[in-house]
């Protein structure tokens, strides 16, 4: 290697100091340790590395073969919550496994996690039991002779190659974030640095190849969309308990009625008649960008809300008298030739085997209970 060659690996950049700062320090640990101490704790290190990638190598296989199975089981489970009022830690308990079964690979970082510590406690259990402490610790032999230049000079050789180590994991580490956010500042910062470019180029892409490159932003989207997938159907989750006054209140309304039009129809003119639509919360939100977050029973206690309000609370209604029905969220005509955030319902009718429209918030001003024209005046944009 000549001068100039040599001569990249050193610029004033904040990620090269870094790693200057990581390797220096790492080459004082060896002297001060000296050749066989640092020796031994490097290997002890090495042997933790060692049991930490076997243990994830085998979590992920396993996850993936668990996972169809744990999703069966969720479905179960989830199928059958009991009716009525939850306690705060029963709702948890079924918001958890709804989930569990719902998203694909919130179902996998949850089984590749647990089965990451099973394998790690399991792990670290055998080296107790098989390895003598001095050996787990990295302490192998006590009475070196500290004092000596050779055994010192030797130590921080030792050393350089643990800083060296460490630097390859500092730049692995950096190399994954770039690769995720290509355009941020940080990214930016990190490219600045020479020596990170000469280690990307001649020491991680030759062992990553284009694994990470290519494989990581995918993962990063399918994460981020399941994410969105969550967040969308977090009303879906939070509105399973169904406190026992509004099922009493919706049993009554649709009491002597038995077809599911029917009941579907009272509630949404139940709903749009008794709850007013409170401008003041929309306009603390508007002016203010403070939002009150409330749920059915607050909205059935107070007879006040604003659209996701009285779409929420036509769900539990409809809900608890075994309609299926959804709340959609997207946009609304605003009577003033443009549109709005909106959120309105759709429920199932058997009879028809169709899901129709329905908006409760527009009640008081028509009939919005499956109009011909629905789709004129709302822009559907997600169902939760």
């Amino acid at each position: 290697m000549t001068f100039n060659e040599l001569s990249t690996f050193f610029d004033s950049s904040p990620v090269s100091v870094l790693i200057y700062v990581i390797v220096l320090f790492s080459i004082i640990q060896g002297i001060r340790h000296g050749a066989v101490r640092s020796a031994g704790r490097l290997f002890s290190w090495a042997g933790r590395t060692l049991l930490t990638v076997l243990a994830l190598v085998l979590a992920a296989p396993f996850a993936l073969w668990a996972s169809p199975h744990v999703q069966a089981w969720a479905q179960s489970v989830s199928s059958v919550t009991p009716e009525g009022e939850l306690k705060w830690w029963t709702e948890m308990y079924y918001s958890a496994i709804y989930l569990i079964s719902e998203f694909s690979l919130l179902r996998f970082i949850v089984l590749f996690v647990l089965s990451y510590v099973v394998a790690s406690i399991a792990f670290s259990l055998l080296t107790v039991l098989l390895l003598p402490e001095k050996w787990r610790r990295g302490t192998i032999v006590v009475n070196e002779k500290r004092s000596s230049w050779v055994n010192r000079l030797a130590g921080g050789g030792i050393g350089l190659l643990n800083g060296a180590i460490r630097s390859v994991i500092v730049i692995l580490i950096l190399f994954i974030v770039v690769s995720l956010y290509p355009s941020t500042t940080v990214t930016a910062y990190v490219e600045g640095s020479s020596l990170y470019q000469k280690s990307v180029s001649t020491v991680i892409k030759p062992l990553t190849g284009s694994f990470v490159a290519d494989t990581l932003p995918v993962f990063t989207s399918a994460v981020e969309k399941e994410l969105t997938g969550i967040f969308q159907r977090k009303y879906d989750v939070v509105d399973r308990s169904i406190p026992s006054d509004i099922e009493d209140a919706a049993a009554a309304i649709v009491a002597k009625e038995t077809s599911t039009e029917s009941k579907a129809r009272l509630l949404y003119e139940w709903v749009g008649s008794r709850v007013t639509y409170d401008y003041s919360k929309v306009e603390n939100y508007e002016q203010r960008g403070i939002w009150h977050e409330q749920n059915p029973e607050e909205t059935f206690a107070t007879r006040k809300g604003v659209c996701i309000d009285y779409a929420r609370l036509y769900a539990v209604m409809a809900r608890s008298q075994g309609i299926d029905v959804r709340v959609v969220t997207g946009l609304g005509y605003n009577g003033q030739g443009g549109y709005g955030p909106h959120a309105w319902n759709q429920v199932y009718l058997p009879d028809s085997e169709q899901w129709v429209p329905l908006d409760p918030t527009w009640a008081s001003a028509g009939d919005w209970f499956n109009p011909p024209k629905f789709a004129e005046t709302h822009i559907e944009q997600s169902v939760l």
